[in-house]
């Protein structure tokens, strides 16, 4: 099976995995972590372009355990927490990933933003190193095995 395959097929079990905790998922640390997480991943190889805005707005507006909350907030979040990291990265990733350790005291919201960050990272067909590396730095803030999500 072809990379490209395997992350889809990958991206779609994770965002079924989501669907089914839709409702254990509606904490202000899940919402906080999650859009940390989307800047982290879009900001991963040290630039934003525009399709990675629209990659984390579209899924803010499609996916259903995002649509727990208000899109504007999730838009200002993800915005805030991007700014952050273009303003000084590295300065801007240590804050970022204390936006993500939020959901670290709950396994179920801890597990669902690694696995946000994995399908925005896939969104675009290549889950490549940087995205892969910044995913697996947030497994370690949330005290996950990199390796249960394949990192």
């Amino acid at each position: 099976m072809a990379l490209w395959d395997r992350l889809k097929e990958s991206a779609s079990t994770m965002q079924t995995q989501l669907m089914t905790k839709k409702n254990d998922l509606k904490s202000g640390a899940f919402r906080d972590a999650s859009m940390a997480m989307c800047a982290l991943v879009a900001a991963a190889d040290g630039t934003i372009d525009p399709s990675e805005r629209r990659r984390v707005a579209e899924l803010i507006a499609t996916n259903e355990v995002l649509q727990n909350f208000p899109a504007d907030d999730l838009q200002r979040r993800f915005d805030d927490n991007l700014n952050r990291l273009t303003a000084d990265f590295d300065f801007g990733k240590v804050s970022v990933l204390q936006e993500v350790a939020k959901a670290k005291k709950k396994p179920a919201e801890a597990r669902a933003v690694v696995q946000i960050g994995i399908i925005i990272g896939g969104a675009d067909g290549d889950f490549d190193k940087t995205e892969q590396a910044v995913v697996r730095e947030a497994c370690y803030v949330l005290e996950l095995p990199p390796h249960e999500f394949d990192l």
